[in-house]
């Protein structure tokens, strides 16, 4: 069940920052501001919760089908996002839709923040003896600088927008997909299990990096050799 809560909350943060290189450099530093905000807020209920509370949270059926239908919400919300976003670089949009795109636009998702509550958590506990509030702003102030040096590092490797809002639609169809695995893990007859392999972690990000770059080197490849043609 971590490992399955784990790649999701990746996953949930990379579709955030592929939101995120749609927007202009204002728009971004909008955004940022968010996670500084929410993490300077939020450090003093963090600092009330013990891991074992957290495992048995992750335990309850009741829990994780209620966390499955925000999951589904976010997933349909993004994937709205998507779609407008679409029809926006090929077309026009009606003031209907233009309403909901806006919408979508600027709200970041709701599974965001339940990643970075979960990462302010863990680093509570890493850190024994630092303030709770040193760790939340300082962990704010951290993700203010890194949100926006890692949009602008992703929208290099891909200047393609269009491909940038292709992988994110995939990336939220993939969370759907664990969102159930999640929901009916230890209601199966498999039995579930609470260790984290790290080596099987470890090699399906390795194997998602590595098509990841491959695919985008072909994109690249392919794209010049098409501007050669066309310009022959």
């Amino acid at each position: 069940m971590e490992t399955v809560v784990m790649i999701i909350m990746i996953l949930v943060s990379f579709s955030f920052i592929l939101k995120l290189t749609c927007h202009r450099f204002v728009g971004i530093i909008i955004l940022s501001l968010l996670p500084l905000l929410f993490l300077g807020c939020a450090y003093e209920f963090a600092s009330m919760q013990s891991k074992t509370q957290i495992q048995d949270w992750l335990q309850q059926p009741s829990l994780m089908l209620d966390t499955s239908v925000l999951l589904t919400v976010d997933v349909a919300f993004q994937l709205t996002f998507c779609i407008f976003m679409a029809m926006r670089l090929t077309g026009h949009l009606s003031r209907v839709q233009t309403a909901i795109f806006n919408i979508t636009y600027w709200v970041p998702g709701m599974l965001l923040f339940p990643v970075l509550f979960s990462i302010l958590v863990e680093l509570i506990f890493s850190m024994p003896g630092t303030g709770f509030a040193t760790i939340g702003w300082g962990t704010g102030i951290a993700m203010f600088l890194l949100i926006p040096a890692i949009t602008y590092g992703v929208k290099y490797l891909m200047p393609e927008s269009e491909l940038r809002l292709e992988l994110m639609f995939l990336i939220n169809i993939l969370i759907a997909a664990l969102g159930i695995v999640a929901t009916v893990n230890g209601r199966t007859a498999a039995a579930g299990t609470d260790k984290v392999n790290w080596d099987a972690l470890a090699g399906i990000f390795a194997i998602i990096l590595i098509g990841t770059i491959a695919g985008v080197a072909y994109n690249k490849i392919s794209t010049s050799r098409k501007l050669k043609k066309l310009n022959r």
